[in-house]
């Protein structure tokens, strides 16, 4: 990405490497005569690309004439993938693929010309886990303090559980033993 960087802890990317041009344009030529409509095309898709890391999820936008934005929760990550061609590695780019379990074979969204895939996959996986657990900064200290009390009362409540299930299965063995000996 040209642009990975903290924003009040949130990473935010914009806009694809410019790396993602050049690999643009070596796959138009490769297309031989269709050259021409296909860089055309693929121009128009690496300046309209963007992306948005959003505090609940990942923003995709692309398309000038047909507009496709897709935005992606974190909690509906399934599998994130890194990966990278002959000639992408050899331009030092590579490509983030995010899944949802929608039942499609191909990724919801795909993050081209990343420089540190690594770093965008850790942060995602970082995301995904915590999804559920954010909380508000000022009310951090008050959410700990009841968090342990509750701790404590389900530790406590649990501990009943098993000793009720204790005895339960003993009542079921002497019951048992009872049987036998009759």
């Amino acid at each position: 990405m040209s642009e990975l960087h903290d924003r009040e802890g949130e990473p935010e990317v914009n806009r694809p490497d410019p790396a993602l041009l050049t690999y643009y344009i070596l796959c138009s030529f490769m297309s031989f005569i269709g050259v021409v409509f296909v860089l055309p095309a693929m121009w128009v898709r690496y300046s309209t690309l963007r992306y948005q890391l959003e505090p609940t999820g990942i923003r995709m936008q692309v398309g000038w004439m047909f507009r496709r934005e897709v935005v992606v929760a974190f909690r509906r990550i399934q599998d994130i993938q890194i990966s990278s061609n002959l000639v992408q590695r050899w331009l030092g780019i590579s490509s983030v693929s995010i899944q949802t379990a929608s039942g499609n074979a191909m990724p919801e969204i795909v993050i081209e010309g990343v420089r540190e895939p690594e770093r965008v996959r850790d942060w995602l996986y970082s995301r995904m886990r915590g999804a559920d657990q954010r909380r508000i900064p000022d009310d951090n200290a008050k959410s700990n303090t009841t968090d342990s009390v509750s701790r404590e009362e389900l530790l406590q409540v649990l501990r009943e559980i098993r000793d009720s299930l204790k005895a339960i299965a003993r009542t079921k063995q002497c019951t048992k033993e009872d049987e036998r000996q009759s």
